[in-house]
């Protein structure tokens, strides 16, 4: 027997905008007073409701792999890590500021349709990790995804590459501290499957891409 994939027929009625003024910015604060209305007509309470949007939303994850099984990762500064215990948060391992990640980049609002994807994606991995490949070698690896709902309506889109490793020349970056000095590498498939299952990995976006590369492969 299939399983019913249905949704809800959830609609979410905007009552009033209660946006803060704030200072431009990377990420805007947008504070809404909300309603559901139901499948059968009713509605409940208002409810205000907090989110992020920013000018560029949505993302490209690039895995970048060559012939021989090995596929590409980059050194992520991450800034809100180093606060995490400052926070009120469970116990853990101090995870640092820096992370090992797919390279990743925004799509910017020009770069639309499935063209615009393949040609951000080009754009990104040059600067992300030095490589020039051309947007007609990308290839999607799987459905887009969401990443923090509750947050931010971002979603990612997996764009897959076979690139030349040796070819690699300097990251052109984007000229903020954050992403300088960033290291790249190449790593196996399997030594990168085996570092996501050790917690090595600790990004989600990451873990995801390597799983269906792998899952590809098969």
């Amino acid at each position: 027997m299939s399983e019913d994939w249905r949704l809800p027929r959830t609609r979410i009625e905007l009552l009033g905008d209660l946006t803060p003024p704030q200072p431009d910015g990377f990420l805007r604060l947008c504070r809404r007073r909300l309603r559901n209305r139901y499948e059968d007509g009713t509605t409940s309470a208002s409810y205000v409701y907090d989110s992020v949007e920013r000018r560029a939303l949505d993302a490209v994850v690039l895995v970048l792999h060559t012939a021989d099984g090995r596929v590409c990762l980059r050194s992520s500064l991450r800034p809100p890590l180093a606060f995490r215990r400052l926070l009120p948060v469970p116990r853990d391992p101090n995870p640092g500021c820096v992370l090992w990640e797919l390279p990743a980049g925004l799509v910017e609002p020009s770069e639309s349709g499935d063209d615009g994807i393949r040609a951000c994606a080009a754009r990104e991995t040059l600067e992300e990790t030095g490589l020039r490949v051309p947007p007609g070698a990308f290839r999607p690896l799987g459905p887009p995804v969401f990443l923090s709902p509750g947050v931010l309506a971002e979603r990612l889109y997996y764009l897959a590459a076979q690139v030349q490793a040796e070819a690699r020349g300097k990251p052109t970056e984007d000229g903020s501290p954050v992403e300088a000095r960033g290291e790249v590498r190449f790593v196996t498939v399997k030594a990168a499957l085996e570092a996501c299952d050790a917690g090595r990995i600790g990004d989600a976006k990451s873990e995801i891409g390597i799983r269906r590369l792998v899952r590809e492969r098969r």
